[in-house]
C-alpha cells in the first residue's frame, strides 16, 4: 500500500543514533546514511528521517503514529527502552492493549522531533 514512510528531524546525527537503537531492537540494522538523514529497510517496510527540503523546522503530525512490527513482548520492551535511553519520551508504557478481537502487546515514544510512534506484537500470532 505504500512505498515508505518519512518523517522530518532537526539533527540528523542524533535521530540517527535514536533511530538505530529502535530498529536494533527490532532485529533491524543501521541505517543508511543520506547525509541529511537515513533510510532503513526491515521485514518488507521503508522508513527514513530527513532534514525538511523546503529548509522549515521540522514538525510532528498532530494525530498521527507510525506503527513498527514486533514479534516478542520482550521486543517491545527492548524497543521501548532504547528509545527512553536514546532521548525518547514515553508516550504509553509497555504493556497489553485492548481491541475487539485481537490480543496485542505495545508501547508508544515519542522521537526527537516529537513524532509518535509505536511497537506492537499480536499476541495470537507470536
Amino acid at each position: 500500500m505504500f512505498t515508505h514512510i518519512m518523517v522530518g528531524c532537526s539533527d540528523p546525527a542524533k535521530t540517527k543514533v535514536f533511530y538505530d537503537a529502535l530498529f536494533g531492537a527490532l532485529g533491524g540494522t543501521p541505517g543508511f546514511d543520506t547525509g541529511k538523514g537515513a533510510f532503513y529497510q526491515h521485514n518488507g517496510g521503508a522508513f527514513g528521517f530527513t532534514l525538511p527540503a523546503n529548509g522549515q523546522p521540522a514538525t510532528h503530525a498532530n494525530g498521527g503514529t507510525i506503527g513498527f512490527g514486533a514479534t516478542s513482548t520482550e521486543m517491545v520492551d527492548a524497543w521501548h527502552a532504547a528509545g527512553l535511553a536514546n532521548g525518547g519520551t514515553c508516550e504509553g508504557a509497555p504493556g497489553p492493549r485492548s481491541m475487539p478481537g485481537r490480543n496485542l502487546y505495545g508501547a508508544y515514544l515519542r522521537d526527537l522531533d516529537g513524532n509518535k510512534i509505536c511497537a506492537f506484537v499480536d499476541l495470537d500470532k507470536a
